[in-house]
Formats: C-alpha cells, structure tokens, sequence
C-alpha cells in the first residue's frame, strides 16, 4: 500500500503518527508492505537570526521520530534555552520567536547545507537520517515560498502593510484581522523531485486535519500539485480540521475568514471539492452525511475526530483509509 499526505505541522504530525501505528500494530502490517510519503508545506519556513526554520518539516520530523515536546506538539523535547536567553541580553530581534538550543542544532545543519548549494529536498532526507521517521518526507517545493499576512495599519502607506506568517500567528496570535494571505513565490515554485510522482502512484492520498489554507492550501498552490490530484488514481480523503464550527487546534478560523469563510467543515470540504473524493467529518457534524458539498460527489463520513490520544487517532486514521478501501470498490 502506497499512502501519500499532503500535511502540516502539529495536527498533520499527529494524525500521521496514528497512521504508522495503525498500520504496524493494529492493522498487522509489516515493514516492506507499505509505504508513506509525506509533502509538507513550507510556506511557514522563516530566517530568524540568520537560520533556516522550517516549522512544518521540523514538527513532522521530530513527532515521528520521537524528539517532539509532547505538551506543545513542536519544538524539542527536554529542551533548553541558553541561546536564547543570550541573544535577549544582546537585544536581538526578532525576540517574538524562541529557539530552543536543541532545535537550533537542526537549522544550524539546515542552513550550512543550503548554503554550500544543497537543495531543500537534500538537506531533509539528511536530517531525516537521523530521526528516521518511518516516513518519507519531502518538502513541497525546493524553491523559496513564504506566507505573508496583510494587515490594517494606520502608519503604513495605503494604510495596510504585509508581515511574515510567523509574526501574525506567533506575536499577534492572529488576533489582528488578516485582510489578505499571500504565498509568496509559490506561482514561480516547482514541485520538490518525488511530490508530484508521489501524488499519482499512490493508491491513497490523505489530506489529514491540517490548516486548509495556510498548510494544505500552500501546498495545492505549488503548480502542478492540484492538477496532480485531480488526476490520480487513488482516493482522496481528508479529515476535517474543523469540528462543531470550530478548529480543533490553532486558529484556522482566522484563516478561513480572510478568505470570506465560514469556519465549518463544508466549507473546508469546499476548497478541496475539485479532487477530494471522502471526507471525514466529526460526529458533531453528522448533518453533512448524504449532503452534496460544492456540487461535487463527496462521500462524507461522521464518526468522532478528536485527537485524544495514539489509540483515538489510530481509529482516525482506520476510518480513513476504510472509506478509501469503499471507495475504490
């Protein structure tokens, strides 16, 4: 069994690792009889402090190869943060984003890679050596993509101005209203060698509970990625992010409005509704069963999507790739 992901960070990670331990334990499947690839989004990726941070990756990375902080759901476990506490004396900015020393080893290796001319692509496998995922991670692009946010600003020519993802979603903790949300670069990117192959040979694509426009949505932006989906053979089913109206974990609802949204899982089902083919909603959206979304031919599928520990999420991800199996009778 081939499986691809298209995933974020934190709630792409975790539903992820409840898909290898379904697959090992529960499901009975043994290594060599299937196979996981992961194309994470790097339009999050900022340079802070002359380093490369790659959010997504770095959180997939560690949660599957067991270095995650638990409480958190990203960055290091057992982490310190001598570095830091450094470069604040310094008054090094920006001071809104705290490395710990651990996770700067990482983009320590990351940056010298890139910069002696390693792709993207390169530099995560390299790092993935050492964390051995059980997964193959691939960025979705080799070229630079960057999520900005434009905001109101009285001080600012035309009265808005556009900032980093980072500093709307850490420093303002996207309570500033977004006005618009850019991916910059990501017309002019190329799909990373192995995304598209990835998407076409699979025979099942899953679209975990990821932020549907600043993670999933970055990734259908590179060109050739929805088109991909469109034509491959396999299924496509997402989870939806949303439950009862609400994002189960950070704030996809500032996200989802900037575009002119509704937060709920039709509405997320709808921007997918070209491809997507199952769709997974919480029991609390139950409604949606039987109901056509977007016009298009979905099968939706109500059954509990909370996260609340490997065992629930391993039932995740059995539903989904059962509604996969049903599609593909």
């Amino acid at each position: 069994m081939r499986i691809t992901a298209l995933a974020g960070g934190v709630g792409g990670a975790r539903f992820l690792r409840g898909l290898l331990t379904y697959l090992k334990q529960r499901h009975g499947a043994a290594p060599g009889s299937f196979a996981v690839t992961v194309i994470g989004n790097t339009a999050d990726d900022i340079t802070l402090h002359g380093l490369r941070v790659c959010p997504d990756l770095d959180t997939i990375m560690y949660t599957l190869g067991g270095g995650v902080h638990e409480g958190q759901g990203w960055g290091r476990a057992d982490e310190t943060f001598g570095v830091a506490t450094e470069l604040a004396a310094y008054g090094a900015q920006p001071d809104w984003f705290t490395l710990g020393d651990r996770d700067i080893a990482t983009h320590l290796v990351r940056t010298q890679m890139l910069n002696l001319g390693y792709t993207l692509s390169q530099v995560t496998a390299a790092l993935c050596d050492r964390w051995q995922p059980g997964v193959t991670l691939l960025p979705m692009s080799d070229d630079p993509v960057e999520t900005h946010v434009v905001i109101d600003d009285e001080t600012a020519e035309g009265g808005q101005k556009a900032i980093h993802f980072q500093e709307w979603w850490v420093r303002l903790h996207a309570k500033v209203p977004a006005r618009r949300i850019l991916a910059v670069g990501a017309e002019q990117a190329k799909p990373a060698p192995g995304v598209l192959d990835a998407i076409r040979d699979a025979d099942v694509v899953l679209l975990p509970p990821s932020n549907p426009v600043v993670s999933i949505g970055t990734i259908l932006g590179v060109p050739g990625v929805r088109d991909a989906l469109r034509g491959t053979r396999a299924p496509v089913i997402g989870i939806s992010p949303i439950v009862g109206g609400a994002p189960v974990r950070g704030m996809a609802d500032a996200c989802l409005t900037a575009l002119g949204l509704e937060t709920s899982a039709e509405a997320v089902a709808g921007l997918y509704a070209d491809f997507l083919k199952g769709w997974l909603v919480d029991d609390s959206d139950a409604h949606l069963a039987g109901q056509s979304i977007a016009g298009a031919p979905i099968e939706v599928v109500a059954r509990p999507l909370i996260m609340r520990d490997l065992a629930a999420t391993a039932d995740i991800a059995e539903g989904a790739l059962d509604l996969a199996r049903h599609l593909g009778e």
